[in-house]
This record gives structure tokens, C-alpha cells and sequence, in this order.
């Protein structure tokens, strides 16, 4: 087994990385000159670098050269315009794959890591699940819903696409706006008390390095996400409970969020710099959940996400602080 990792110097992709040199597989990084390789850089010297991107198609075909799986974890979050999230997470995807097939088997799985934003929104009554059809609300959703669609329709290896909610740990730094207002005495109360799917980075690697070569997964797409539903009240509290801090409620109402959704996506435009806030997410954060059914990846794969949300508090707690994020 050779495999090819897009997105290794990302939040996600560095975790997947630990755990494909834990478990001593054979890896390429498919990693951009300009990427910031901090959270890599001990592995650096057991891998194989190879430049490329996915807006440069000439640079993708050689660096498949010899890979015998793909893990694409690269994608866009964030963007300046709503035609960035399209141009990396299904014209990235597409030249990606197009890479793949021009190999004409050397490829035999390609395992994608989309979103549960490609599905829409969830309720703890009626979470989302596999067999429903997909009902994304954002741009952002919808690009990720186009990259799966390039996958199923194009890709002539193996394919198998997981669909993780929020993610969170060490290294993560959206959450760390969380920890930081806690640490602050703030405890955020949106106006939309959403349940919500997690999964712990850990937990989503580990699901990753199972779809590589599980005879089950072949073709299937699967929502990897703890069985433990919460709320951003129940986090923060849990939060303010392992730092031993006081907090304060913070009425957020949605026409509050509306507006810091309208002013951060302004200011975007006037840096050049994406925001993860912009009134895109505001379609996300006006959703009535985002609860995802995982039980068909452990009924097909065993592979369960067992991390509580109080030991992933405590390890990505531990992590910012010996790091002095907090």
C-alpha cells in the first residue's frame, strides 16, 4: 500500500497523517509550496513530499506516480468569494480524480473526506442519515455536495466518501474562539439552540485509515461522528468546568449573529483574507441541527468514534495550553 495524502498541513489532514505513520504505511503528501508545514514537520523526514495542487492539474499526475490509495482531505472551508469553495472542493476534486483515472488502475481506493454540510441539517429526532437526499443550506455545503457528486459519477477506483459534522481537537483553531471567550468568563447562548453531532479529530483519522482497505466501505459514503449529541451550551459549560472558570451567559440572538456574519464577511472583502464567518455560515448557524446517525459505519466498518466530549475538552484543553494558544 502506497498512499497519496492531499491536505496533510491542515487540522484534519496532520491528524491523518500521525496515524498513517503510526500505523508504518507508506505515504506521499501532496503539499503546495506555500503550505505551512508546523503541525508536520516531525514527519517530514519518514514521507515523501511531493509538490503539486489541485488548481494545477500538469502537477497531479506525476505526483500519483506508484500510489496505490488516495486520501483527499484537502478542501476549502473558507473563502473570499463563493466560487472559491466550488473551485477547490469540486474543481479540485474533479482535477484530482481525473489525475487518478489517467493512471488506469494504479489507483485501487480513493477515500474522501466530505462533510456533513453536503447533507444538511439534522435534527436529534430525525438525524441525518445516508439514505436521505441531500438538503445543503450553504455555498460551502453545496461545493462539498458537488465534490462527492464528482466522485461517484467519475472516479474508476474504490471510492468511499465519510461525511464528518464539526471536528475537534488539538490543533483546531475555530474552536479555540470558544475556549478563548470561556477562559474570558463569556458563555456564548446562540439563538438557536442547535444539537450537534462532533467527532474528535482522533476519532475521524482512525475512521479514515479503516476505509482505506475495509471491503465493506467500497462505494459507500458514511457520516463519522460520536454517538454523544450536544449543543455549543453544553460545550462551552464543559469547557468552563475543566478550566475552573466563572462564566457569564451571552445572549447571541440570530439577527446579533446575522449582523457579525454581514460585518466579518465585509471585512474579508476589504483584507483579502477568508473568514470561516460570513453570511454563508449564517445559513448554517440558523439550521435547526446538525445531528448525523453514525451507526452504519460501525455496523459495516466496527469502526465506533468513542471520545467523550469530556476527554476531548480535557486533551485539546491540555494541547492549547502546553502549545500557549490559551
Amino acid at each position: 500500500m502506497n498512499i497519496l495524502l492531499t491536505g496533510a498541513s491542515g487540522f484534519v489532514g496532520s491528524h491523518i497523517l500521525d496515524h498513517l505513520r503510526a500505523h508504518n504505511l507508506p505515504t506521499a503528501l501532496l503539499l503546495r509550496t506555500a503550505s505551512n508545514p508546523r503541525f508536520i514537520e516531525p514527519h517530514l523526514p519518514g514521507v515523501e513530499v511531493r509538490r503539486g495542487s489541485l488548481d494545477d492539474p500538469d502537477s497531479l499526475r506525476p505526483a500519483l506516480a506508484g500510489m496505490t490509495h488516495v486520501i483527499h482531505c484537502a478542501g476549502a472551508t473558507r473563502a473570499r468569494r463563493i466560487s472559491d469553495f466550488y473551485a477547490v472542493n469540486e474543481q479540485g476534486t474533479r482535477n484530482l480524480i481525473n489525475a487518478v483515472n489517467a493512471w488506469q488502475g494504479g489507483v485501487q481506493r480513493f477515500v474522501h473526506v466530505s462533510s456533513l454540510a453536503a447533507a444538511g441539517p439534522g435534527a436529534s429526532d430525525k438525524p441525518a442519515r445516508e439514505t436521505d437526499p441531500p438538503r445543503p443550506v450553504s455555498e460551502y455545503g453545496k461545493s462539498k455536495l458537488a465534490g462527492e457528486l464528482v466522485v461517484r459519477t467519475h472516479c474508476r477506483a474504490e471510492y468511499v466518501i465519510l461525511r464528518p459534522p464539526v471536528v475537534y481537537g488539538p490543533r483546531d483553531v475555530e474552536f479555540l474562539r470558544l475556549f478563548r471567550a470561556v477562559k474570558n468568563h463569556l458563555l456564548p447562548k446562540p439563538g438557536v439552540n442547535q444539537p450537534l453531532s462532533l467527532v474528535f479529530v482522533r476519532d475521524l483519522a482512525q475512521a479514515v485509515i479503516t476505509c482505506l482497505d475495509h471491503p465493506a466501505a467500497a462505494g459507500k459514503t458514511y457520516f463519522v461522528a460520536s454517538k454523544e449529541i450536544v449543543t455549543a451550551q453544553i460545550m462551552a459549560r464543559e469547557i468552563a468546568a475543566q478550566m475552573q472558570v466563572w462564566t457569564l451567559p451571552v445572549p447571541l440572538p440570530l439577527a446579533f449573529l446575522w449582523a457579525l456574519c454581514l460585518a466579518r464577511e465585509v471585512l474579508s472583502r476589504l483584507t483579502g483574507e477568508a473568514d470561516v464567518l460570513s453570511l454563508q455560515k449564517f445559513a448554517e448557524l440558523r439550521a435547526p441541527g446538525w445531528v448525523c446517525n453514525p451507526t452504519l459505519l460501525e455496523h459495516e466498518t466496527g469502526c465506533v468514534c468513542p471520545t467523550s466530549l469530556a476527554a476531548g475538552v480535557a486533551e485539546t484543553l491540555a494541547w492549547y495550553r502546553q502549545h500557549h494558544w490559551l
